[in-house]
């Protein structure tokens, strides 16, 4: 068997593997998306992205089922059996089947809310994601349990690729919104497809919920909870679909999708790590400790600079690369990316609360969030759309305190302790920025002031780190020289 300290090593080493291939799936997908995203932007209108906006709702429900609350109930069980991937494949298909025919019946009354009569016929194809992806929850069980990131990662690579070629061809061929929608059923279709590829899963015609009448109460929580956290994170689309003229929805959209596109890239990789790790040592609150501050660590060490940089570089961005007609969104994107670097904690703590099987708390402190964002929006409606994301803004960064109460709560981690891994790398990440700022205020032409605060920013940055010898930064050099020589060595 085993010793502890072979263990630790063994842990450690998967963590470090999972976080590289974690960055380079969520990297990768980033950075197709940014290219895709520019072009598609280039040839829509404001009007085509407020349209498929304000299902945007709808369709992030639909990645939750991709990732439903059954996938995290068998990632927490130290020993899935087939018996229960299987009763989890049935049981989600058909709940999803049944979801999507209430929603196709809806449909209509979904077109009233936002005035939109194409809604009807565009809803209801988009809401085929729902089915589609329910088919891919077991199999992404099964990679998400066994740590396969580098799989996962060429599955995300190659479906936002095939999915993008289809979203290009139809938005240069003319279909408008349409092409949007069919870049999401086809990145859905395609993602559930490499799953099965990879994870070698086959159901079996056999209908046995005994296992999910056990993981019932824990995956159920987690579902709703995943569910309302979505409601929360696309809460003020959905509403400034019923408040607001179309293109202003479109302007908060393409605002939106950016500053998720970037912060997503950080959590992205702790989210494939987190929970599995957290449950292998959920028995030790000593060692959690450890383990979830070196997370945060890590996770400032990148979080803090890329969305504090946007924020820097967000006019001049949007100007150079989708144009003029999207300069309304420019206000909206620069306060975005001021709480969007706090997004990848939810992260942490979330997928900490969940291994140590507090579904139900999970659940209270995300339901309590949206109902503070929906009071928020009542308040500042009249002042404008700027003032409620300023408010949504300022809410999410608070509203970390909460998942630190928790967290202290369930591990015993101690709020200084948190603050010293944090606010070192956000107040460099923000002098950074105002350093770079000043010294290309100058510069003019929207594509060289891009260029030279990027270069300035993450240049200043990491000479910063270097001088202070950061651990942090250290031990992830150090891992990227050992995975590069050890390949140049085979």
């Amino acid at each position: 068997m085993m010793n502890e300290e072979g263990h630790k090593s063994t842990l450690k080493e998967k963590t470090a593997k999972g976080l590289f291939w974690g960055a380079l799936n969520s990297g990768a997908t980033q950075i197709i998306s940014l290219l895709l995203g520019i072009f598609l932007a280039r040839r829509l209108t404001p009007d085509d992205y407020g349209i498929v906006g304000v299902l945007a709702i709808f369709i992030a429900i639909a990645g939750n089922l991709q990732s439903s609350g059954f996938t995290q109930g068998l990632v927490n069980m130290k020993q899935p059996t087939q018996r229960d991937y299987n009763a989890v494949f049935w049981f989600n298909t058909l709940a999803s089947l049944t979801i999507y025919v209430v929603l196709f019946l809806a449909a209509p009354l979904i077109a009233d809310y936002f005035h939109q009569p194409a809604l009807v016929r565009l809803s209801r194809f988009i809401f085929l994601t729902f089915f589609i992806s329910s088919f891919g929850i077991a199999p992404s069980a099964y990679l998400y349990k066994n740590m396969m990131n580098r799989e996962n990662a060429i599955n995300a690579i190659v479906a936002s690729l095939l999915s993008g070629a289809i979203g290009l061809i139809l938005a240069y061929s003319g279909y408008g919104y349409w092409s949007l929608a069919w870049q999401q059923v086809s990145y859905v279709s395609i993602t559930v497809v490499g799953r099965y590829y990879f994870s070698r899963f086959c159901p079996q015609l056999h209908f046995d919920f005994s296992p999910i009448r056990r993981m019932f109460s824990f995956s159920v929580k987690i579902l709703l909870t995943n569910i309302v956290n979505t409601v929360s994170t696309n809460v003020l689309t959905f509403i400034f679909g019923r408040l607001y003229a179309i293109n202003q929805v479109g302007n908060f959209y393409q605002a939106f999708k950016w500053d998720s596109m970037a912060f997503n890239t950080v959590s992205g990789a702790v989210a494939q790590v987190a929970q599995p790790v957290m449950v292998d040592i959920r028995d030790d609150d000593e060692r959690e400790v450890r383990v979830f501050r070196k997370l945060v660590r890590a996770t400032s060490l990148f979080a803090f600079p890329a969305m504090f940089g946007l924020s820097l570089v967000a006019d001049e961005f949007i100007h150079a690369t989708i144009g003029e007609k999207w300069a309304d969104c420019v206000p909206l994107l620069q306060v975005l990316c001021i709480s969007g670097a706090f997004m990848p904690f939810y992260t942490l703590y979330q997928n900490l609360t969940i291994s140590k099987g507090r579904s139900g708390l999970y659940f209270w402190c995300n339901t309590l969030l949206i109902v503070l964002q929906i009071a928020l929006v009542a308040v500042f409606h009249e002042a404008g759309m700027q003032w409620i994301v300023v408010g949504y803004s300022v809410l999410t960064v608070l509203w970390l305190v909460v998942w630190q109460l928790v967290a202290r709560r369930l591990i015993g981690l101690r709020f200084t302790d948190i603050m010293k891994d944090m606010l070192p790398f956000c107040f460099i990440a923000a002098a950074v920025m105002a350093v770079s700022w000043l010294a290309t205020s100058w510069i003019e032409g929207y594509v060289w002031l891009l260029l030279s605060r990027a270069v300035i920013a993450a240049t200043l940055y990491y000479l910063v780190l270097k001088l202070l010898h950061v651990k942090i930064l250290q031990e992830c050099e150090q891992f990227l020289l050992q995975r590069f020589s050890s390949r140049g060595a085979h």
